[in-house]
């Protein structure tokens, strides 16, 4: 997916965020997928640290992340280091085909871990974006879910989890992983009543 000899710059930077997460004193749970192509989701987003928190669980694990991006950013000069650092461009004016676009990346690739955050904001009140549902679907690659604790000062990934097609009970399967790892986390406690909110709009 990516340019096999990374810039300098692009090396420098993650050297940096790699630093800056040493010195966070987190702990780290769980294992590395044991998959070449994943949607990686994290949550919950709250703090501008929490990249900080994902640069250093990839770098631990070994994981080579992608990220989708919007393609004006692409342009040089930061053509090179953009896609050095795994970023994927697409056009979200154009409605609903930059899932498209991200579903070929995917079969295209022998490898890819694409990063998402479901939230879309740190202002989030617990409602998740379905895009990286849709994405991992359509791929027909597993979600696997991390999440960061600055409480308990513990970041975390949790098995992978193939989506089915069904999506109310696949989300709230991922809404029991989070709510297990945080339990005290009020987005989490809004995603699974959002869970069981689609239940009941279903009849169920």
């Amino acid at each position: 997916m990516r340019d096999k000899s990374p810039s300098l710059l692009s090396r420098l930077v993650w050297r940096i965020l790699v630093w800056l997460w040493s010195t966070r004193g987190m702990r780290l749970e769980g294992e590395a997928p044991r998959v070449p192509k994943f949607v990686f989701i994290g949550a919950p987003h709250t703090s501008n640290w929490d990249f900080i928190a994902f640069a250093g669980v990839v770098h631990h694990f070994g994981i080579e992340p992608s990220f989708l991006g919007k393609h004006t950013l692409f342009r040089w000069p930061m053509t090179r280091f953009m896609h050095d650092m795994g970023g994927i461009p697409v056009v979200r004016t154009r409605s609903g085909r930059y899932v498209d676009t991200v579903i070929d990346a995917f079969r295209r690739a022998d490898k890819l871990a694409l990063v998402v955050a479901p939230e879309g904001s740190r202002t989030s009140n617990g409602e998740w974006r379905t895009g990286f549902y849709h994405i991992a679907h359509g791929a027909g690659v597993p979600i696997v879910p991390a999440y960061v604790d600055y409480r308990r000062k513990v970041c975390g990934i949790g098995e992978p989890i193939m989506p089915t097609g069904d999506y109310r009970a696949d989300l709230a399967r991922v809404a029991a992983f989070y709510r297990h790892a945080m339990p005290d986390c009020e987005r989490f406690v809004a995603l699974e009543a959002m869970t069981k909110t689609l239940d009941q709009m279903h009849g169920e």
